[in-house]
């Protein structure tokens, strides 16, 4: 239906330019409904006699003063990028809270949003039936990468590596073009050391010049606020690893779609190239010297490659942009997918946390302004609420790949939900080349999940010296003074974010077979 109305005062041309997000019942709404309210210029009214002028125009000041007062609290909250939603912050208004209608803000409606938790968790279901895509279907969607990177690798060398024949001027600078040396200082800093060493590593078989270019041997997946700082931190002191020149290139999940901070929208995106340059550093050092090693064989073949994005595991937010949305509101392609098609022998760690703990670590790391406990009751609240809105057309599933949910929750509850993301990975590759710890355990004892890591990546053993330095060093990016400051949630938040994990901790302990998954008797990080 066409909706109009006029508007009294000098605003209405600047509010004519957006659209204006309304409920116009309380019956349940789609998540993706969204009325735009038309807007007309103010009419000049006939002349009518003074009484009923006053009367009149004291309704429409009234109406108008109402109208103003509303539209200025949802139009603060606009932001610009990929939210294709309204803003997080103010969408309790806009959707309907099913059958317990309640003030999201208050405490005092704490059996209602306990409610909330036990209608979402009574939908909770696990299916195991993904079929992963054709190799077909993959090559399709990304010709450009399967045409880069070989199915085989180099023998003898325990890093997937290969030479690649150089195209380019030897002379010229191999990295002019690289996207993330343009957004990032770090890695210009690094370019320039790799323009002028780029020579030196050039191999020429039958007068063709060769390049060696390589992949990550392992893979730290996740999750954010986890420990996976500090897991990379210290593996870095192993010298035989390495990793790209800074943790977290998101290319898999965010660059290679052209996505570099979310709330900025879409840039180019990065080719393949430019996420193989960041390992060229690691591949010099396994190359060797080629002026004593005229063979090109690699001098170093057991040093291996890290790379460290901890939005890997569970990050498929940009499917909705590029994908068909073919397969009932589900990707139909997920990261782990073309990694497999890739690299089906590469090995993934995965460092986990109580998720109740992990959400408001998030939150105090990525909030702007105006934290507090109260505040994350809130934000709980009304991402609990979207949640739910989801899950009366969508399965669990759907929901925790929805773009469009995920962008509008103000705190990021899917991510805790690691058990969805798990069995994902599990259809592409075997247990065995997954280690999952626990962040907990790490925190209390470092020398053992440390040497958890190295045998999983069968590192050769250390001299006493570099293993005391590895285990012993302090925690890395651990909890900001101001944050601390803040002191924990609120024991109602605790408990109700226990309730909404515990059925999808329950079925990841089953998974693993560890009962600690479960965190029941969890001490605070």
């Amino acid at each position: 239906m066409d909706y109009k109305y006029s508007l009294l005062g000098s605003a209405v041309d600047e509010y004519r330019k957006r659209p204006l997000l309304l409920q116009v019942d309380d019956t349940p709404m789609n998540l993706f409904a969204i009325l735009e309210v038309k807007r007309e210029l103010p009419r000049r009214w006939s002349t009518l006699s003074c009484f009923r002028k006053i009367r009149l125009y004291s309704f429409l000041f009234g109406l108008a003063i109402m109208f103003l007062i509303m539209a200025s609290y949802i139009l603060t909250g606009d932001k610009k990028g990929l939210l294709l939603t309204p803003s997080p912050y103010h969408f309790s208004s806009l959707v309907s809270p099913g059958p317990f209608a309640f003030n999201l803000s208050s405490v005092k409606d704490y059996t209602h949003i306990k409610l909330v938790v036990k209608s979402i968790t009574s939908k909770v279901e696990f299916c195991s039936s993904r079929q992963p895509p054709e190799l077909k279907a993959l090559f399709n969607s990304e010709p450009h990468m399967f045409s880069v990177i070989p199915r085989k690798f180099l023998p003898g060398v325990k890093n997937p590596c290969w030479y690649e024949e150089y195209s380019g001027n030897i002379t010229s600078d191999p990295y002019r073009t690289n996207l993330y040396a343009r957004y990032s200082r770090r890695f210009r800093t690094v370019f320039q050391h790799l323009r002028n060493t780029f020579r030196e590593h050039v191999f020429h078989h039958d007068g063709k010049p060769y390049r060696m270019r390589c992949l990550p041997y392992f893979y730290i997946i996740g999750q954010p606020k986890c420990g996976t700082t500090d897991l990379y931190d210290r593996l870095r002191l192993h010298p035989d690893v390495k990793f790209t020149t800074f943790k977290e290139p998101h290319w898999w999940t965010r660059k290679r779609f052209g996505i570099i901070r979310l709330s900025e929208g879409f840039h180019d995106r990065y080719p393949v190239e430019d996420y193989l340059d960041l390992f060229d550093q690691a591949a010099n050092q396994i190359q060797g010297n080629l002026t004593a090693n005229a063979s090109g064989s690699p001098s170093q073949p057991n040093i291996i490659i890290g790379e460290a994005s901890a939005s890997t595991m569970w990050d498929n937010n940009a499917w909705m942009y590029f994908y068909d949305n073919t397969t009932k509101g589900e990707p139909p392609f997920l990261i782990q997918d073309f990694v497999h098609a890739l690299q089906p022998d590469a090995r993934f760690i995965i460092m986990l946390r109580d998720p109740v703990e992990r959400l408001y670590s998030d939150y105090l790391y990525f909030g702007i302004a105006n934290k507090s406990a109260e505040d994350f009751h809130e934000k709980v609240s009304e991402s609990l609420q979207l949640i739910e809105g989801c899950l009366l057309e969508y399965t669990m599933r759907s929901c925790v790949y929805n773009t469009t949910v995920n962008n509008a929750m103000p705190v990021r509850l899917q991510v805790g939900l690691y058990i969805v993301y798990l069995m994902d990975w599990l259809t592409v590759f075997n247990k065995e080349q997954i280690l999952v710890l626990r962040l907990e355990d790490h925190a209390s004892n470092r020398k053992y999940t440390m040497h958890k890591v190295f045998d999983f990546l069968k590192l050769g053993p250390l001299t006493k010296e570099i293993e005391s330095e590895i285990t012993r060093s302090p925690a890395s990016n651990t909890r900001r003074p101001a944050d601390k400051n803040l002191g924990p949630m609120l024991p109602i938040t605790k408990e109700i974010l226990r309730a909404f994990y515990t059925p999808f901790n329950e079925k990841l302990a089953k998974v693993l077979r560890n009962d600690s998954f479960l965190w029941e008797n969890n001490s605070k990080l």
